[in-house]
């Protein structure tokens, strides 16, 4: 399978879930077990947030085995992230790699406005604050398009292993909007740009 064919195969499932028209379901649940038992076959990795609106395999209308899902508030790239993303890659044949931002989202509301919080939670800000500078603006629906550009872009510029597929074609990453009122994803290239090693 091409990167351009695992995109348009997971962008036709969110098209099904938006419609209301899943078939994932359909999937006769024992054989998905039996596959599963036996690993796993994914051909898109996906960067999405933490929050429990976000049901990836649902958003995409794609079963047991078809995505290789990390998730972390504010879909930030860290480097357990790189690293799991890496595996996908090297390991388990990824096509694709989708970052994908919500509206909505609690950490990057949280990064613009920078309250005092509790515990660990302000260890995420550092990570969004590039797109709050880039978007030059403080509305939360701008920023998360830009923070999911900017993950997208960081991710490759930190892995030689992710940097190096996209080089030869193999690969896509491309960032991503998840409305949560909808159930619509929309796709955001990444800028050549934003890609900054030669």
């Amino acid at each position: 399978m091409t990167p351009d064919a695992a995109l348009a195969e997971i962008m036709a499932g969110n098209a099904r879930f938006v419609a209301g028209k899943p078939t994932a379901h359909l999937q006769d649940l024992s054989i998905i077990k039996a596959r599963a038992a036996e690993g796993q076959w994914p051909v898109v990795g996906v960067l999405s947030c933490a929050d429990s609106r976000v049901p990836v395999e649902m958003v995409f209308d794609e079963y047991i085995g078809r995505l290789f899902v990390t998730r972390i508030a504010g879909n930030i790239t860290t480097p357990e992230i790189v690293a799991s993303l890496e595996y996908g890659v090297a390991v388990l044949g990824l096509k694709a790699l989708v970052v994908m931002g919500h509206s909505n989202c609690g950490a990057v509301k949280a990064a613009i406005d920078n309250p005092e919080v509790p515990g660990q939670i302000s260890a995420l800000f550092p990570a969004i604050l590039p797109a709050l500078y880039l978007a030059r603006s403080k509305d939360a629906a701008i920023v998360t398009r830009t923070n999911a550009l900017v993950q997208a872009a960081t991710l490759v510029n930190a892995s030689p292993v992710i940097e190096e597929k996209v080089k030869a074609g193999t690969l896509k990453v491309v960032a991503a909007v998840y409305d949560v009122a909808t159930g619509k994803v929309d796709m955001l290239p990444v800028p050549a740009d934003m890609l900054m090693r030669g």
